[in-house]
């Protein structure tokens, strides 16, 4: 990719396993801002799943001020009353149209995080080797291994472990609501080829996940890990 991207991470998505049109109480303070101002502050709001990937959050529609409710014009959808096929009396509001969002006293980036997922960082002293088409791409004693709910773990290695006359930084920027921002992508040139953002980096993560800041991972689905000299088998996902 040649320009700069600054998207929904949808590669590092995890996936749950709860049903479309699936309703329960979310279980936290919910405020919104617009504009500089908080337009909705709630203890009330739902976790609706339109899809099995992560819900979206459907505030009480009384909770919501209403010269921002028509401000909002067409990024807010209202149900009313008698509404059958999403909560009645609720309003769903596109993530984009507001300037911020807040669980508790934190904000919440990209979309609300599920509460059937996890993620979670561990150091792990294995020796990991990353090649493509027979090239070291990485080599390294040690590594952060990060499990996420439905998704095939990922290896994060320090960038010493890199062979970076093989790696092309690229522009391509993505958000992930459990891990932050990348602040780099690299893809890898073999000859002629490039092969585009294999790798990426977060060097400023979550405060969940500060064990993988500034570390590098690749993407298993396209590369050729091996793990104490072991192959592993290329995990098949929506992005192999």
């Amino acid at each position: 990719m040649s320009s700069t991207q600054s998207v929904p991470d949808t590669t590092h998505y995890p996936r749950s396993a709860v049903s479309a049109g699936h309703v329960e109480p979310a279980p936290r303070r919910l405020r919104g801002v617009l504009d500089g101002e908080v337009v909705f502050d709630t203890q009330r709001a739902l976790y609706v799943w339109e899809h099995p990937h992560y819900p979206q959050y459907y505030l009480p529609l009384a909770d919501l001020d209403p010269a921002a409710l028509e401000r909002l014009g067409d990024a807010a959808q209202v149900f009313g009353p008698e509404a059958e096929e999403r909560p009645p009396g609720t309003v769903r509001i596109d993530w984009s149209a507001l300037d911020a969002w807040y669980e508790e006293d934190e904000q919440v980036f990209i979309h609300p995080r599920s509460p059937f997922a996890r993620v979670d960082a561990l150091r792990s002293a294995r020796r990991v080797r990353v090649e493509l088409e027979g090239v070291v791409l990485a080599e390294a004693d040690s590594m952060v291994m990060l499990f996420e709910t439905g998704l095939p773990p990922r290896r994060y290695l320090e960038r010493t472990a890199l062979r970076l006359e093989h790696l092309v930084p690229s522009e391509t920027v993505t958000s992930c609501p459990y891990k932050g921002t990348t602040s780099r992508y690299w893809s890898v040139r073999i000859g002629e080829e490039l092969h585009q953002d294999l790798a990426w980096s977060y060097e400023f993560p979550t405060v969940e996940l500060a064990k993988i800041a500034g570390l590098v991972a690749f993407y298993d689905e396209k590369v050729d890990t091996f793990v104490d000299g072991e192959l592993l088998e290329r995990p098949r996902t929506p992005f192999s």
